[in-house]
Protein backbone atom coordinates (compact mmCIF):
# COMPACT_ATOMS: atom_id res chain seq x y z
CA UNK A 1 0.00 0.00 0.00
CA UNK A 2 1.43 3.57 -1.15
CA UNK A 3 2.74 5.79 1.70
CA UNK A 4 2.53 9.21 0.34
CA UNK A 5 0.64 11.08 3.34
CA UNK A 6 0.40 14.27 1.53
CA UNK A 7 -0.69 12.23 -1.62
CA UNK A 8 -3.57 9.92 0.53
CA UNK A 9 -4.84 13.59 1.72
CA UNK A 10 -5.25 14.75 -1.75
CA UNK A 11 -7.14 11.93 -2.67
CA UNK A 12 -9.41 12.18 0.53
CA UNK A 13 -10.29 15.48 -0.20
CA UNK A 14 -10.99 14.94 -3.20
CA UNK A 15 -13.02 11.93 -2.42
CA UNK A 16 -15.05 14.47 -0.09
CA UNK A 17 -15.45 17.01 -2.38
CA UNK A 18 -17.06 13.74 -5.18
CA UNK A 19 -19.25 12.05 -2.32
CA UNK A 20 -20.50 15.47 -1.75
CA UNK A 21 -21.23 16.31 -5.67
CA UNK A 22 -22.80 13.06 -6.98
CA UNK A 23 -23.49 11.12 -4.00
CA UNK A 24 -21.93 7.54 -2.47
CA UNK A 25 -23.01 5.59 -5.46
CA UNK A 26 -20.78 7.65 -7.57
CA UNK A 27 -17.72 7.58 -5.10
CA UNK A 28 -15.71 5.13 -7.21
CA UNK A 29 -11.84 4.68 -7.24
CA UNK A 30 -11.79 6.32 -11.02
CA UNK A 31 -14.16 9.07 -9.89
CA UNK A 32 -11.27 9.88 -6.90
CA UNK A 33 -8.37 9.54 -9.42
CA UNK A 34 -10.48 11.97 -11.68
CA UNK A 35 -11.39 14.34 -9.32
CA UNK A 36 -7.95 14.36 -8.07
CA UNK A 37 -6.18 14.83 -11.33
CA UNK A 38 -4.29 11.79 -10.54
CA UNK A 39 -3.42 8.74 -12.76
CA UNK A 40 -5.63 6.12 -13.33
CA UNK A 41 -5.32 3.53 -10.20
CA UNK A 42 -3.60 5.82 -7.71
CA UNK A 43 -6.57 5.75 -5.62
CA UNK A 44 -6.46 1.95 -5.68
CA UNK A 45 -3.06 2.08 -4.70
CA UNK A 46 -3.95 3.50 -1.40
CA UNK A 47 -7.48 1.81 -0.65
CA UNK A 48 -7.78 -1.96 -0.46
CA UNK A 49 -11.77 -1.18 -0.91
CA UNK A 50 -14.30 1.18 -1.26
CA UNK A 51 -15.07 0.29 2.50
CA UNK A 52 -11.50 1.15 2.85
CA UNK A 53 -11.61 4.75 1.91
CA UNK A 54 -15.17 5.11 3.17
CA UNK A 55 -13.59 4.40 7.01
CA UNK A 56 -10.81 6.50 6.03
CA UNK A 57 -12.90 9.30 4.62
CA UNK A 58 -15.65 9.34 7.43
CA UNK A 59 -12.38 10.10 10.00
CA UNK A 60 -11.14 12.37 7.34
CA UNK A 61 -14.17 14.33 7.01
CA UNK A 62 -14.39 15.32 10.81
CA UNK A 63 -10.47 16.39 10.62
CA UNK A 64 -11.42 18.74 7.80
CA UNK A 65 -14.19 19.78 9.24
CA UNK A 66 -12.46 21.02 13.12
CA UNK A 67 -12.62 24.59 13.58
CA UNK A 68 -9.50 26.24 13.83
CA UNK A 69 -7.81 25.66 17.71
CA UNK A 70 -6.65 29.48 17.66
CA UNK A 71 -10.10 30.74 16.57
CA UNK A 72 -11.63 28.31 19.23
CA UNK A 73 -9.46 29.18 22.22
CA UNK A 74 -10.13 32.95 21.48
CA UNK A 75 -13.52 32.18 21.06
CA UNK A 76 -13.67 30.36 24.59
CA UNK A 77 -11.74 33.77 26.54
CA UNK A 78 -15.21 34.60 26.68
CA UNK A 79 -18.08 34.25 30.03
CA UNK A 80 -19.66 30.53 28.75
CA UNK A 81 -23.31 31.93 28.33
CA UNK A 82 -26.07 31.58 25.77
CA UNK A 83 -24.64 34.28 24.07
CA UNK A 84 -20.99 32.25 23.82
CA UNK A 85 -23.34 29.23 22.58
CA UNK A 86 -24.96 31.40 19.90
CA UNK A 87 -21.84 32.84 18.59
CA UNK A 88 -20.40 29.41 18.43
CA UNK A 89 -23.25 28.27 16.43
CA UNK A 90 -22.66 31.23 14.17
CA UNK A 91 -19.64 30.13 13.76
CA UNK A 92 -20.24 26.77 12.80
CA UNK A 93 -23.02 27.62 10.13
CA UNK A 94 -20.19 30.00 8.54
CA UNK A 95 -17.71 26.79 8.53
CA UNK A 96 -21.00 24.65 6.94
CA UNK A 97 -20.79 27.45 4.24
CA UNK A 98 -17.39 27.84 4.10
CA UNK A 99 -16.66 23.79 3.42
CA UNK A 100 -20.74 23.06 2.15
CA UNK A 101 -18.57 20.24 0.42
CA UNK A 102 -17.29 18.57 3.40
CA UNK A 103 -20.78 18.83 5.64
CA UNK A 104 -22.79 17.29 2.74
CA UNK A 105 -19.74 14.54 2.59
CA UNK A 106 -20.47 13.95 6.71
CA UNK A 107 -24.59 13.82 5.65
CA UNK A 108 -23.53 11.47 2.66
CA UNK A 109 -21.74 8.72 5.25
CA UNK A 110 -24.61 8.96 7.02
CA UNK A 111 -26.86 7.07 4.65
CA UNK A 112 -24.26 5.25 3.12
CA UNK A 113 -23.85 3.59 6.90
CA UNK A 114 -27.84 3.31 6.76
CA UNK A 115 -27.80 1.07 4.02
CA UNK A 116 -24.22 -0.72 4.70
CA UNK A 117 -24.27 -2.85 8.12
CA UNK A 118 -20.68 -3.15 8.13
CA UNK A 119 -19.76 0.21 7.83
CA UNK A 120 -22.82 1.57 10.16
CA UNK A 121 -20.99 0.40 13.47
CA UNK A 122 -17.53 2.35 12.62
CA UNK A 123 -19.49 5.31 11.34
CA UNK A 124 -21.46 5.17 14.17
CA UNK A 125 -18.58 4.78 16.86
CA UNK A 126 -17.27 8.18 15.11
CA UNK A 127 -20.64 10.14 15.53
CA UNK A 128 -20.78 9.26 18.74
CA UNK A 129 -17.43 9.96 19.90
CA UNK A 130 -17.84 13.78 18.10
CA UNK A 131 -21.15 14.00 19.86
CA UNK A 132 -19.63 12.72 23.06
CA UNK A 133 -16.75 15.39 23.21
CA UNK A 134 -19.13 18.19 22.12
CA UNK A 135 -21.24 17.05 25.27
CA UNK A 136 -18.29 17.15 27.27
CA UNK A 137 -17.24 20.32 26.21
CA UNK A 138 -20.46 22.06 26.93
CA UNK A 139 -20.82 20.87 30.75
CA UNK A 140 -17.05 20.30 31.32
CA UNK A 141 -16.72 24.16 29.64
CA UNK A 142 -19.64 25.91 32.12
CA UNK A 143 -22.26 26.38 29.48
CA UNK A 144 -25.45 26.24 30.76
CA UNK A 145 -28.05 23.98 30.56
CA UNK A 146 -25.63 20.51 30.56
CA UNK A 147 -25.66 17.24 28.67
CA UNK A 148 -29.48 17.40 27.83
CA UNK A 149 -28.97 20.97 26.52
CA UNK A 150 -25.55 20.18 24.39
CA UNK A 151 -27.36 17.11 22.76
CA UNK A 152 -30.57 18.89 22.01
CA UNK A 153 -28.33 22.06 20.33
CA UNK A 154 -26.53 19.18 18.61
CA UNK A 155 -29.46 17.95 17.20
CA UNK A 156 -31.17 20.81 16.03
CA UNK A 157 -27.80 22.54 14.70
CA UNK A 158 -27.92 19.21 12.69
CA UNK A 159 -31.14 19.55 11.40
CA UNK A 160 -31.04 23.15 10.60
CA UNK A 161 -27.41 22.27 8.48
CA UNK A 162 -28.78 19.62 6.71
CA UNK A 163 -31.65 22.06 4.94
CA UNK A 164 -29.81 24.76 4.98
CA UNK A 165 -27.36 23.09 3.18
CA UNK A 166 -29.75 20.45 0.80
CA UNK A 167 -32.24 22.92 0.25
CA UNK A 168 -30.50 26.26 0.37
CA UNK A 169 -33.84 29.43 0.91
CA UNK A 170 -36.01 26.61 2.69
CA UNK A 171 -35.91 28.84 6.17
CA UNK A 172 -35.26 32.19 4.36
CA UNK A 173 -33.44 33.85 1.52
CA UNK A 174 -31.39 36.19 3.34
CA UNK A 175 -28.19 35.54 5.72
CA UNK A 176 -30.08 37.61 7.96
CA UNK A 177 -33.15 35.36 8.14
CA UNK A 178 -31.16 32.14 8.85
CA UNK A 179 -29.33 34.19 11.33
CA UNK A 180 -32.27 34.90 13.10
CA UNK A 181 -33.05 31.37 12.70
CA UNK A 182 -29.66 30.10 14.64
CA UNK A 183 -30.27 33.05 17.49
CA UNK A 184 -33.73 31.70 18.30
CA UNK A 185 -32.91 28.08 17.98
CA UNK A 186 -30.18 28.63 20.42
CA UNK A 187 -32.32 30.60 22.74
CA UNK A 188 -35.01 27.70 22.50
CA UNK A 189 -32.61 24.97 23.45
CA UNK A 190 -30.01 26.46 25.70
CA UNK A 191 -31.26 28.16 29.22
CA UNK A 192 -30.59 31.83 30.56
CA UNK A 193 -27.35 32.21 32.09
Amino acid sequence: MARNPARRTELLDAATDLLAAVGARGLTFRGVDEQAGAPTGTTSNYFRTRDDLLRELCDHVFTRLTPDPEHVAERLDAPRTRDLETTLMHDLVARADADRAGHLALFELRMEASRHPELREVFTARFRANLEAITADHVDGGFPGGPDAARALYLAMTGLLFEHLTLPGLHGSSPDELAALVSALVARVVPED
